[in-house]
């Protein structure tokens, strides 16, 4: 009986030990015949209902799929292009990272055209590699494929040409056929619609904004008086429509230029950054009244022409002299709704003009049909020229952010995070100084500031700011301000570190010795832990402690996800720093080279040399596991699990639990 079960238990063993091991795509080859001397090499891939493959078009955080092809005499890739031919993609916002997808579902072929070269039959191999996602969770894919081509008996042998295909950088996306934009799950379509209501209010508070200005409100009174001479309500409605129209006219075409494939240009290219800071920068100094940004005179007068014609047409051109006429003080807040549209996708800067126009319009069709109410609106006066002084210190405010993303990207060390907060703190504070009239500009009246309870309310709130960001400067999280701030890691003083360091303490919590990589490789902020398995692995033994493993990826936005709503919280990071040594594996680097004391060998007796195969490595053979995110708690000791593994778990109680669990089995 016992000889039985041991033999059923090696029988079984195999598959055991592969039994949590996804994979969601399956791949085929195949080549088929174009001409005597060129073959289609045809890239199969089976992917699994629910999951999806990245395109090679990718531009955001996920993984592109990446196809390679061995060098070989007998062959060359007929064309330029880097990329396989490929089905068409879908798309779909990612509100979280404000980062479009693309991605394939179902079933897809790659296509390349091959000119056979060599008289002989030889065999033609490639590599492919990419990421897969699923709800909460991705898996990379590493496929090595061969097949055995026959040569060409009259061709005439020479050098090939352009054998590689794809490289790991992305250029700009070449014409692809594309889908509608789909959502992957019902969670993220959520998610993708809130961000765009949210970005359509904040457009509408824009228009509002627009309409409280000097080259609009006093417009206000002198139009609805015209069509209750004239037009009557109709035209008031046409009037509206046509402001709307125009407005949504300009969001189509922002939307040509700031639509697919700018998203990623936007994110991490230094020129549209800085020119962005550049516009924001003149937009605030126009506002505080230094000088008037203003269209040719020459359309102002063209349009104003054609106002007395009768009918529909003479109130188009009505309501395009008023945008024309209201351009010097409504571009400042236009063109920061659609800066801020840029990269967003099709819709976005269409909903944003959409959202801008609406409030714009509002007044003078709402007016129309209640005339009565004119006389309760406030009389122009200077508080509508300290309007626009206070938008311009908020423009201003905004111009640090685009000149901080290729500072950070490019690694200048302009913007740290206490000079950051420093530039904002003497913003908001020359802005509460303005609201008391401690400071003038040259559109401001000479009589005496007015006072009012609305101002000083502003003040405080202000002020208040202001006091809020303070100890920013020395390290405090300003967690309601963490996505408009350069991260924790560019701050220079710390008090809490340099505190630590006081009581003399020579290594961080957690830390048995210096962890390789913490240079290059960043943990979680207020978490010290280490990026390579083996050092974490031998301090976890010296310590007693178990051993937390986070197997993650730079471009796993799930990973992003758990970071931010779990590991960030403090009663997560003080179980955590207390009670286990942390190690956070990156399983998608593939620049970082291992030094020799950290190379292992796979079990074919390969050399691992880099880091990132060593982490892929370690959790398919160690854990049989290759999704991420995926959080295993170790016995140090023999390797064995204690608690896990989990993977994209956000409610911080069950992720308590998970990491006491592990503490308890230990």
């Amino acid at each position: 009986m016992k000889i039985k079960t041991f033999i059923l238990a090696c029988l079984l063993t195999p598959f055991m030990a592969f039994a949590n091991y996804e994979k969601p795509v399956t791949w085929s080859y195949s080549t088929k015949s174009v001409s005597d001397s060129e073959i289609e090499l045809i890239l199969t891939a089976t992917i699994e209902k629910g999951w999806h493959l990245y395109s090679q078009y990718q531009n955001g955080m996920a993984l592109p799929l990446v196809i390679t092809l061995e060098p070989n005499s007998n062959y060359q890739i007929v064309g330029t292009s880097k990329y396989f031919t490929e089905p068409k993609y879908t798309e779909h916002y990612n509100a979280d990272f404000d980062d479009t997808e693309r991605f394939l579902v179902g079933k897809a072929d790659f296509k390349r055209t091959l000119r056979i070269v060599g008289n002989s039959d030889f065999e033609l191999k490639g590599n492919i590699e990419g990421q897969a996602c699923i709800e909460g969770r991705c898996v990379p894919l590493s496929e090595h494929f061969m097949l055995n081509v026959k040569g060409n008996p009259n061709a005439t042998p020479q050098q090939p040409h352009g054998t590689t295909v794809t490289k790991t950088e992305i250029d700009t996306v070449p014409p692809v056929e594309k889908t509608e934009t789909t959502t992957l799950t019902t969670t993220n379509t959520e998610k993708a619609e809130m961000s765009l209501w949210l970005f359509f209010l904040l457009a509408f508070g824009g228009g509002l904004l627009g309409i409280l200005t000097p080259c609009v409100f006093p417009m206000i009174p002198m139009t609805i008086s015209y069509f209750m001479k004239h037009g009557g309500k109709k035209q008031a409605i046409f009037y509206g429509f046509s402001i709307v129209f125009i407005y949504v006219l300009i969001g189509i075409v922002l939307s040509a230029i700031f639509g697919q494939g700018f998203a990623n240009f936007i994110s991490t290219h230094w020129l549209p950054n800085l020119l962005f800071a550049f516009i924001f920068i003149i937009f605030a100094i126009s506002l505080f009244g230094y000088f008037e940004i203003s269209l040719p005179s020459s359309w102002i007068n063209k349009s104003s022409s054609n106002e007395s014609r009768a009918g529909y047409i003479g109130t188009f051109f009505m309501a395009l002299t008023l945008v024309l006429v209201s351009f010097s003080c409504t571009l400042p807040i236009a063109g920061a709704v659609a800066l801020g549209a840029a990269g967003g996708g099709f819709l976005k800067p269409i909903i944003g003009m959409l959202g801008f126009s609406l409030a714009f319009a509002l007044p003078f069709t709402f007016f129309a049909f209640f005339p009565n109410l004119l006389n309760k609106l406030p009389k122009s006066g200077g508080w509508m020229n300290t309007l626009k002084v206070c938008l311009a210190f908020v423009e201003l405010a905004f111009a640090l952010k685009f000149i901080s993303v290729p500072d950070q990207a490019y690694h200048w060390g302009l913007l740290d995070r206490e000079v950051y907060l420093s530039l904002w703190i003497v913003i908001f504070s020359l802005l509460g100084f303005y609201l008391l009239g401690k400071i003038r500009f040259p559109l401001d009246d000479e009589q005496p500031v007015q006072k009012s309870w609305f101002k000083f309310f502003l003040v405080i709130a202000n002020f208040s700011f202001v006091v809020y960001m303070i100890p920013g400067l020395w390290g405090a999280p300003l967690n309601a301000l963490s996505g408009w701030l350069p991260p924790m890691s560019t701050q220079d003083f710390n008090i809490k570190e340099i505190v630590y360091d006081g009581a003399g303490h020579e290594k961080p919590v957690g830390l048995c010795d210096h962890a390789s990589f913490s240079d290059r490789l960043q943990m979680v902020t207020g978490l010290n832990g280490y990026f390579d398995y083996d050092e974490a692995l031998a301090c976890a033994k010296s310590s007693g402690k178990p051993l937390f493993l986070d197997f993650t990826g730079h471009g796993c936005v799930n990973c992003r996800r758990i970071e931010q709503e779990v590991l960030s919280n403090s009663r997560i990071q003080k179980l955590l720093n207390d009670k286990f040594v942390v190690c956070a594996l990156y399983i998608d680097d593939k620049i970082i080279e291992l030094p020799e004391k950290l190379q292992i060998k796979d079990n074919k007796g390969n050399l691992i040399s880099k880091l990132g195969i060593k982490n892929t490595y370690i959790q398919n053979t160690l854990f049989q596991e290759n999704s991420q995110p995926c959080y295993i708690v170790v016995n140090p000791e023999d390797e064995s699990i204690l608690s896990g593994p989990i993977f994209y778990e956000t409610n911080v109680d069950v992720f308590e639990e998970f990491l006491k669990k592990g503490v308890e089995n230990k």
